[in-house]
């Protein structure tokens, strides 16, 4: 029962660093490097902050993966996906493999090197695009966290 208790703390912990990140870079980091607040360069800027939290959001997304694959095989979940009650469920899954693709594979082998042409060439248009997709993956994101919550407490059963 131990491990359990374990599982379901890492997975929260590891859930707050990711979400919060994603809110940290969508309400505080992105606006500051839109209106210069950061220096002149920012292009330089956002590539510095993006280095120090790539990595922090790749290992909480992995241990958010590994704790909530280990729960749902210890609890024996899986006909919970085959259920439209536990539909936040899937919406976990959905949004982890959404973010599995864009930190593992789009970020690395295709946003990376077009947002860096992109900003480089015309830096409004780049950050803004950035900034929108980012208030798109918050808003995913908090949706999520939201329905897994309450409905692991009984709340939105019948949607």
């Amino acid at each position: 029962m131990d491990d359990l208790i374990v599982a379901r703390a890492l997975h929260v912990l590891a859930v707050v660093v990711w979400i919060g990140g994603v809110s940290m870079a969508t309400t505080v980091a992105l606006p500051a490097l839109r209106r210069g607040d950061l220096g002149p360069d920012r292009l330089k800027a956002f590539e510095a902050i993006e280095r120090r939290f790539i990595w922090q959001a790749r290992a909480s997304l992995i241990i958010v993966g590994l704790s909530g694959l280990y729960l749902t095989w210890q609890l024996d979940l899986w006909d919970r996906f085959r259920m439209p009650a536990f539909w936040w469920m899937d919406a976990m899954v959905g949004l982890w493999l959404l973010f599995a693709f864009v930190l593992f594979v789009g970020e690395p082998l295709i946003l990376r090197r077009t947002f860096h042409r992109l900003a480089t060439e015309q830096p409004d248009i780049a950050f803004a695009w950035l900034h929108r997709a980012h208030w798109v993956l918050l808003g995913l994101g908090l949706a999520t966290v939201f329905a897994a919550v309450a409905g692991s407490h009984g709340w939105l059963i019948f949607l």
